[in-house]
């Protein structure tokens, strides 16, 4: 049991790092990235991802200040909702795990235990 009690801690920061993302987005203002950066409007998750090199979004602004046409998955919201889903993932395994902890693969056929 104890792989399903780390997977639920995986599951819980994976979904907290998620949903920090996402609520930071929904306050963050890119209009003005050098005179109102990130870090000035308190933003705690999202410079970390700027600096793992996510810089665009799915609404079309990046934080350089360029427009985006195309950001692909791994934009701010990709990036949050990936985590979100692994996080659903996670949870299941870990109730998965939970429940069918005992299973014949791990008996010994030689002693029974």
């Amino acid at each position: 049991r104890l792989i399903s009690v780390h997977l639920m801690h995986t599951a819980l920061v994976a979904g907290w790092a998620g949903s920090m993302a996402l609520y930071e987005l929904a306050v963050f203002d890119p209009s003005d990235p050098v005179l109102n950066p990130m870090w000035r409007q308190g933003m705690f998750v999202m410079p970390f991802m700027t600096r793992l090199g996510i810089t665009d979004s799915w609404g079309g602004w990046s934080i350089t200040g360029e427009s985006v046409s195309n950001p692909g998955l791994w934009s701010f919201e990709g990036v949050a909702l990936s985590h979100i889903v692994l996080s659903g993932m996670c949870f299941l395994a870990a109730i998965w795990h939970w429940v069918y902890w005992d299973l014949e693969l791990f008996r010994d056929p030689r002693t029974g235990e």
